[in-house]
């Protein structure tokens, strides 16, 4: 069997304001013909389809496009989406009726029977090859929130090393429970592949944009707990790609990178190919980027300028393929024209500065700012206090000149829109 892992799609995503539905349309043709090529008999997506838990139409329209596309060119391929942290179990559920008419599973809640024990059934999908024939089974595990699994009842069955975290507890036991069912359902020659969406102990996680499961990060599991009769493990939730101990157990990452702190590392899916119940093979397939990234500095001012001066330009293309740019410039003093002047550099080049970062010196012996009754000050005061902290001494007159000029526009602008809605008197 052949199956195709991929995760953490994060549709819908806002990247610094900015939307990226042409990255994502891209991605998913990108994908829809690389299943084609492979021939692959099953597609895995663990979890985090979506970037929020209310989609926008635009971002439910791509997954279900995809899905309806990949039916049309592949109609024995089985697909499997989990929900993640950032899905709504409910709403992945919601049409999923429909999309088992398009071989399509999709599971976002664990369910539990009137026993107490975790309803294990619906969360074992059969995997077929082009004949229809079984040839694995997949462990379709959607991400547990902590108020679905944890109680006395899996508490019970902790280990010493879980009881101190009813969470990981509660998790590594249903786990442990679908594993159990999964052994029972399966028949001779058959594989078993676990997905799940969680965080295994000792994976790397990226700089910045993987949102923390609960509370405090204590939310890590052992790569232990998949024993070896599970030939492979789809994990999704953490954005770089990695395999955790074992070639079996891999984390595919995201598609896309969903942060300039990802910029510098591949982003990929993975092949896996089974022979019987054993792994044989797995391949990590680069995804093109469908829009570049450049991350420039950090550095002083005058290497920033020298540096996106240099940028090569960008062949002809439309507004939403122009790269994505971060600039991070390392100040020694205020410079109030410093977007003006980075902007000036980027003159002509076909490129949308997404992120301006100033790195500020620190001030020896700074301490925590002291109590402000902002009462008893004004605006101008407050911008006064609040720069003279940062930069260890008070602003000067051009520069206290161009916030007054900059507060009058903002009255001036709600004057206006005062006057215009009528629903309040002008400012005398």
């Amino acid at each position: 069997m052949k199956l195709i892992h991929t995760a953490d799609w994060h549709l819908g995503q806002s990247f610094h304001g900015q939307e990226r539905h042409a990255e994502h349309r891209a991605f998913l043709a990108w994908l829809l013909d690389t299943l084609v090529e492979r021939q692959a008999d099953a597609l895995l997506v663990a979890g985090d389809i979506f970037d929020v838990v209310n989609p926008s139409l635009r971002a439910q329209e791509l997954l279900y496009d995809f899905i309806v596309g990949a039916h049309e060119r592949l109609p024995m391929l089985d697909i499997v989406l989990i929900a993640g942290n950032h899905d709504s179990g409910n709403r992945i559920e919601l049409p999923a009726p429909l999309m088992r008419r398009l071989r399509t599973h999709a599971l976002g809640r664990v369910r539990w029977l009137d026993d107490g024990t975790l309803d294990a059934e619906r969360l074992l999908v059969p995997l077929t090859d082009d004949q229809g024939k079984t040839r694995a089974w997949c462990l379709a595990l959607p991400f547990l929130r902590p108020a679905e699994v944890t109680g006395a009842a899996l508490a019970s069955e902790a280990t010493d090393e879980e009881a101190t975290n009813d969470y990981v507890s509660g998790i590594s036991q249903v786990h442990r429970q679908l594993f159990d069912a999964a052994r029972e359902r399966r028949g001779p020659g058959q594989a078993l592949v676990a997905m799940s969406h969680a965080h295994l102990h000792g994976a790397a996680v990226s700089e910045a944009s993987e949102r923390p499961i609960v509370i405090g990060g204590e939310e890590s599991i052992s790569a232990a707990l998949f024993p070896p009769e599970i030939a492979y493990v789809a994990l999704g939730h953490l954005h770089r790609a990695q395999q955790v101990g074992e070639a079996r157990i891999r984390y595919s990452g995201s598609p896309l990178p969903l942060d300039f702190s990802e910029v510098s590392y591949p982003h990929q899916v993975v092949a896996v190919t089974l022979d019987g119940e054993a792994l044989t093979a797995t391949e990590s397939i680069p995804v093109p980027r469908p829009v570049a990234m450049h991350r420039i500095g950090p550095a002083p001012l005058e290497e920033v300028l020298t540096e996106l001066e240099a940028l090569e330009e960008e062949p002809a293309q439309p507004r939403e393929r122009w790269p994505w740019l971060e600039v991070r410039v390392e100040l020694d003093a205020p410079i109030p024209d410093l977007r003006a002047r980075v902007e000036a550099a980027l003159e002509g080049k076909a490129l949308r500065l997404l992120r301006l970062e100033r790195r500020l010196p620190s001030i020896e012996g700074e301490a925590a700012p002291a109590r402000i009754d902002l009462e008893s000050l004004g605006p101008r005061k407050l911008f006064a206090l609040t720069w003279e902290s940062r930069w260890g001494e008070p602003p000067t007159e051009d520069v206290l000149a161009d916030f007054d000029r900059l507060q009058q526009e903002v009255l001036d602008t709600d004057d206006h829109d005062a006057g215009v809605a009528g629903d309040k008197e002008p400012r005398p």
